[in-house]
């Protein structure tokens, strides 16, 4: 595996700035003391014109992206890109021997991003997807609860992860069958499927319910049946307050968690029908502190890389979760 020397930063570089979380994540490592990023490829002159137009990155150096990929002290490349973007700049990482940390949800063709993850398997590279509820501390209190029996037996998961799209977004999103449970409603998936695994049976409802003149699934529902589960995901583009909405609850025959909102602040209802690990019996309200995105995330892919130990999300692991949600999407059966 790809390392630097021991006791120094991880040198890396940033392909691409036009996924919406280019920002946080150019500054997530900018902040971290693992982290040197020797530069940002941009390949669009207008969009790099406006960028380098905007105080905010001001500290950005530009550089192009043969230099970037070539360059053999660079050990990751963070890759910020639009959907269709994904998995040809994926393979190109890939292929310059680098780690890779890309961009949600990685394209919908199943077979190439297949390709791409068993070859980076087989090179011993890195993968990491940007999906950001792994690191909640909300989630992965409720997923611990599941996990350690606390809940009794989880017979039900419920999520939703609705937004409020503008048309340029909404013209994005309506590009695939999906929609926006395409965008967004892998957040949850990632979830669930390391809680239950592949399910037996994925059934959708994607719908254009709402008065806009486009064509986008708009308004959406996916059900997921395992042998002793059932997890339901609702999505929806033309939700007013949407961002502080967005929710997950594990449910068992001996507890409850529902993490909801997941922001501004973070909130946890619990019920225990006895007391387990840290919760009382009955019910709680917990508020967690602020969860900032893009931290944890890459604290893990620097300790990976520094150590040359595997990540905690799994290649087939990352293989399920998009397996699952180009299921839902009705791109494959």
């Amino acid at each position: 595996m790809l390392a630097p020397a021991a006791g120094t930063k991880v040198r890396a570089g940033m392909l691409g700035t036009g996924h919406s979380h280019f920002s946080g994540k150019y500054k997530a490592m900018m902040d971290s003391p693992d982290y040197e990023v020797v530069g940002v490829a941009e390949n669009n002159t207008a969009a790099k014109a406006a960028m380098q137009k905007d105080p905010r990155y001001a500290s950005v150096k530009w550089i192009d992206e043969e230099t970037l990929l070539h360059d053999p002290s660079i050990s990751l490349i963070v890759v910020e890109c639009r959907v269709w973007e994904a998995i040809p700049w994926g393979k190109k990482v890939i292929a310059a021997g680098k780690h890779l940390h890309v961009e949600k949800p990685v394209g919908n063709d199943w077979k190439a991003f297949k390709e791409l993850v068993e070859e980076a398997r087989r090179k011993n590279l890195l993968l990491q997807t940007g999906y950001l509820w792994r690191w909640h501390q909300g989630v992965m209190a409720a997923l611990e609860a599941a996990k350690k029996g606390w809940l009794g037996e989880v017979y039900m998961v419920r999520g939703t992860m609705n937004s409020d799209r503008g048309p340029d977004e909404r013209a994005v999103e309506a590009k695939y069958k999906g929609g926006g449970l395409f965008e967004l409603s892998g957040h949850v998936i990632d979830r669930v499927v390391e809680l239950l695994g592949r399910p037996k049976t994925v059934k959708s409802w994607l719908r254009h319910d709402t008065s806009v003149a486009d064509e986008l699934a708009d308004n959406n529902l996916a059900v997921f049946e395992f042998d002793k589960a059932l997890a339901v995901i609702a999505q929806s583009a033309k939700m007013g307050g949407s961002g502080d909405h967005r929710s997950l609850e594990i449910i068992g025959t001996d507890g409850t968690i529902l993490v909801h909102p997941e922001s501004a602040p973070p909130r946890m209802r619990v019920f225990m029908r006895t007391a387990q690990g840290p919760y009382k019996a009955g019910w709680q309200d917990i508020t967690l502190p602020p969860q900032p995105r893009f931290i944890a995330d890459f604290a893990e892919l620097a300790r990976a890389i520094q150590t040359r130990k595997p990540l905690k999300h799994s290649y087939d692991h990352e293989l399920l979760l998009h397996e699952t949600l180009l299921r839902a999407s009705g791109e494959i059966a």
